[in-house]
């Protein structure tokens, strides 16, 4: 059966289901600069967008962009002030289910400035307020999941320095709530952050025993593993790749490994041969912005197991949602419907 027959099946069976996403909610203030200056020189600032970032947030605002027909909600922390009621409102306006955002008073809301050189990478400043202080008791994934809900995403890991720590018995937050979650019926997705704090692979270790899906770049897998995917020309190495992800199968991720690259993705899961889908080619001019793209990918990865389409299928539009968000000039605004990106296929 085509992608396109499956998708029309679900639809027609009405909208049960839903996504619930966990995590970083931030206001990013996006700055395109004319080049990155020395310390102590001055770049002009050519373009500036506002929008609501961080893993959880783009995740779902993304699937709402894709037409996702099931239930979408949030869970996190904001602080009492205007970026906080800009947060829940821009996705009450998208039709999110914005129960689950706890609000903290006294507390800024998480915010990060965005340097964005066209062509180049880009750069955070970030300032965690409200998202450094969110536990695992401001969640109750059981009610997610007597609401209907069937994947509880948490992303990311490593910016969410309350959930991340260790605690005295060698647990953690994020490692408990992924657990509740899972007990509650929930299918567990995890994202990281790009992080080079030393802690990073010990802390995932914890976490990793109670993920169904882990859904990440290909840094954020060698981090995690201690694996080094590229050679010093800045190669991607496949097989060191695929060792990664077999290193986080083997830490306890219970169903898949997702690591998506500029060059390709790989799709491991136990006991079967990896699935490996090639990148689009994208003409670095047609780039407006990076900010989002892996998050558009993880997105696009929910959406498809949330309606059970083989992994070729699923592959195929992740890479598809990506590259339609570097077009657009913040974390969001590129995504277009999913019927659009299954007839590119």
């Amino acid at each position: 059966m085509r992608a396109g027959e499956e998708v029309q099946i679900r639809q027609d069976t009405g909208t049960a289901g839903g996504i619930v996403c966990v995590g970083n909610f931030i206001v990013d203030r996006i700055h395109t600069l004319s080049y990155w200056p020395e310390q102590g020189s001055l770049a002009h600032i050519l373009h500036q967008d506002m929008g609501v970032g961080g893993g959880a947030a783009n995740v779902v605002t993304d699937l709402a962009s894709l037409g996702f027909k099931g239930r979408l909600s949030v869970a996190g922390a904001v602080g009492n002030d205007r970026d906080g009621a800009y947060v829940r409102d821009r996705h009450a306006a998208l039709g999110i289910d914005v129960a689950g955002l706890r609000v903290l008073d006294g507390q800024a809301t998480a915010h990060t400035h965005v340097m964005n050189v066209p062509g180049q990478s880009r750069t955070f400043f970030y300032h965690g307020g409200s998202n450094d202080l969110l536990t695992d008791d401001l969640i109750d994934p059981a009610a997610f999941a007597a609401s209907g809900h069937r994947i509880f995403y948490l992303g990311y890991l490593m910016l969410l320095p309350a959930l991340d720590r260790k605690d005295a018995s060698g647990s953690s937050g994020a490692a408990r709530l992924l657990k509740a979650a899972r007990e509650a019926g929930l299918t567990t997705c995890v994202d990281f952050v790009s992080s080079e704090d030393p802690a990073f692979a010990d802390q995932v270790a914890v976490a990793l025993p109670h993920c169904d899906y882990v859904i990440v770049n290909e840094t954020e897998a060698g981090r995690a593993t201690g694996v080094a995917v590229r050679d010093k020309s800045g190669t991607l190495l496949l097989s060191a790749v695929e060792e990664a992800g077999q290193r986080l199968l083997d830490g306890g991720v219970a169903q898949g490994v997702v690591i998506h690259a500029p060059e390709l993705s790989i799709w491991l899961s136990p006991d079967k041969a990896p699935v490996i889908t090639p990148a689009l080619a994208v003409d670095p001019a047609a780039i407006v912005s990076p900010v989002g793209a892996g998050d558009a990918f993880c997105a696009a990865v929910l959406y498809g197991l949330h309606e059970g389409w083989p992994i070729e299928t699923i592959s195929a539009v992740a890479h598809r949602a990506a590259v339609h968000c570097l077009g657009g000039a913040t974390a969001t605004d590129g995504i277009p419907d999913m019927s659009i990106l299954l007839a590119e296929i």
